[in-house]
């Protein structure tokens, strides 16, 4: 993928430096009874912060205390250079895509940690993979990701890692245009459709990146191979390659994702018309 060293985006936090993570009280900390007042107190004695402080504010997290910087490799350094640039680019689509329609486009920020930092939807875990939370509106990224997706799931090259972020920025997308409230409306009252629907969800994402992915053949940003490993990249993640990796068998019925060749598809067919409303993947 033709791309620029060098340019950096607001949208990025880089958090591989910092050790612990925030401690989120849900609801904020206003309002206290004995019960919360103790447990601040126990949290002051473990962490040795004044979680008291917190009393005359309306923040309801700690920020952590940043440690030395960790050692990072040239592969690294570069990968994340390579992040910033396409978080740039994937913003500065959908802030036209959302131009069209005559609306603003809110900013996913996208967090970059190391083996686990917290989230609103709870810890953010290397071992979990990256994932867009609602609540915080942030994409959680572990750099090693790319790793795993190169040599365990034989899914090489920039843009693959590029499909990463779009498909995560997707679910932003979704959130925004109120697809991601709906269908969670749906799952709760009909739970024997959750998984069906996530599915749904997923595949949407994918679609979503790949309208991202077509306004970069657009601005022949694209080199040869690199949509080849775009469409590598959802199929590598597929439902039943993961299950049949894991356990030797695969069972649709569980999926939450779709399947290798579904999500492939649905990431085609973005790229090819460019356009977010050949992405309805809920229609029969």
């Amino acid at each position: 993928m033709r791309w620029t060293r060098g340019q950096t985006s607001e949208d990025v936090e880089d958090r591989r430096a910092e050790s612990g993570g925030r401690l989120s009280i849900p609801g904020g900390i206003r309002g206290l009874g004995l019960g919360g007042v103790l447990v601040l107190l126990v949290l002051s004695l473990v962490f040795k912060q004044d979680f008291f402080a917190l009393l005359g504010g309306d923040a309801g997290t700690v920020p952590p205390a940043a440690g030395p910087a960790p050692q990072s490799s040239p592969q690294e350094e570069r990968a994340y250079e390579f992040l910033h640039f396409v978080v740039r680019d994937v913003q500065a689509t959908w802030d036209q895509e959302f131009a069209k329609e005559g609306r603003p486009y809110r900013h996913a920020k996208v967090v970059v940690f190391r083996d686990s930092y917290p989230s609103a939807c709870g810890t953010a875990d290397a071992a979990t993979g990256p994932f867009y939370c609602p609540l915080d509106e942030k994409v959680y990224l572990d750099l090693g990701f790319y790793d795993d997706l190169r040599r365990r799931f034989g899914a090489p090259g920039e843009f693959a890692q590029a499909y990463v972020v779009a498909h995560e920025v997707g679910h932003h997308i979704q959130k925004q245009i109120g697809v991601a409230d709906r269908v969670r409306g749906v799952q709760r009252s009909r739970p024997d459709q959750a998984k069906a629907l996530s599915v749904r969800l997923e595949l949407q994402a994918d679609c979503l990146a790949g309208v991202w992915a077509h306004s970069t053949g657009q601005r022949n940003l694209l080199e040869g191979g690199d949509l080849e490993s775009g469409l590598g990249a959802a199929a590598a993640v597929g439902d039943d390659r993961l299950q049949r990796m894991s356990t030797g068998r695969v069972n649709p019925e569980t999926w939450t994702h779709g399947s290798s060749q579904q999500r492939a598809s649905w990431f085609r067919r973005g790229y090819d018309s460019g356009r977010v409303s050949a992405c309805d993947t809920f229609s029969p």
